[in-house]
């Protein structure tokens, strides 16, 4: 049976690297049984990338544009809302990540059936951080997150997560801002799923470089972990709830043509 992977990039005024990652995002062979779409989501960039975005006519590409700048998490829930694939996976624009180890989860997949797989940054051995802050943030996010859920990870900070498409939408989703990605973990626990993990590289970005995760962004994670673990969330929609429809993305205008 052929499954298809929906790659989510979320970007905001990445020109310099946005095609480049969409490009290597293309040229990866995912090996047999499996199929990929691209969902772009610009968050309201500035820089010409939404520009350069609207002269994209590929069939395996959907570009969405968020009318105002709604945060990483927004963008990240709004490629979820209009994934149709069997599962996402997240993939940063700014080359952080190399979507050339998109095959290593899928393997995992394959191999045990998991709903959810991280890349981990320290599985490797080869850990790299430009920042000690940044390092050390992600130590203790991740010491929080496995002492709260019960859970066994190695980098709860990870970028690079895939989760089952249709685990990710039954997750009552909230926060739109990086603290998402945690949101997203911890209601994937706490619905009774396990997280497994595969080693990647990682190459991190200076803020000179555009680096925007702050130490403010490190404290709205934590008090994220404690109220969903302290159940001040719901894990899951309800039965009838639609996708967020408060604003409603634009897509890319060549697909309707």
């Amino acid at each position: 049976m052929r499954m298809k992977l929906s790659v989510i990039i979320c970007c905001y005024n990445e020109i310099a690297t946005i095609q480049d990652v969409i490009a290597r995002t293309q040229a990866v062979d995912l090996g047999n049984g499996w199929t990929r779409e691209i969902i772009v989501v610009d968050n309201c960039s500035t820089d010409g990338t939404r520009e350069l975005l609207q002269k994209i006519d590929d069939p395996e590409i959907k570009v969405i544009y968020h009318e105002r700048n709604m945060g990483k998490g927004m963008s990240i829930r709004t490629g979820i809302n209009n994934c149709t694939g069997d599962y996402m996976i997240i993939q940063d624009a700014d080359k952080e990540y190399d979507p050339a180890e998109h095959p290593k989860f899928l393997r995992k997949v394959e191999e045990t059936g998991a709903a959810a797989v991280y890349g981990s940054r320290i599985l490797g051995g080869d850990v790299k951080y430009e920042y000690a802050h940044a390092y050390l943030g992600v130590r203790l996010w991740t010491f929080i997150t496995n002492l709260l859920f019960g859970s066994r990870l190695t980098d709860a900070g990870t970028g690079s997560k895939m989760v089952r498409a249709d685990v990710a939408k039954s997750l009552h989703l909230t926060r739109t801002g990086f603290n998402l990605e945690f949101e997203l973990t911890n209601k994937v626990l706490l619905s009774g799923h396990d997280i497994l993990e595969v080693p990647i590289n990682y190459d991190p970005r200076t803020y000179a470089e555009g680096k925007k995760i702050t130490v403010a962004d490190g404290i709205k994670v934590i008090m994220t972990i404690l109220r969903d673990r302290l159940g001040l969330s719901p894990t899951l929609r309800k039965a009838v709830e639609r996708p967020e429809t408060s604003e409603k993305p634009r897509e890319n205008p060549a697909e309707s043509a």
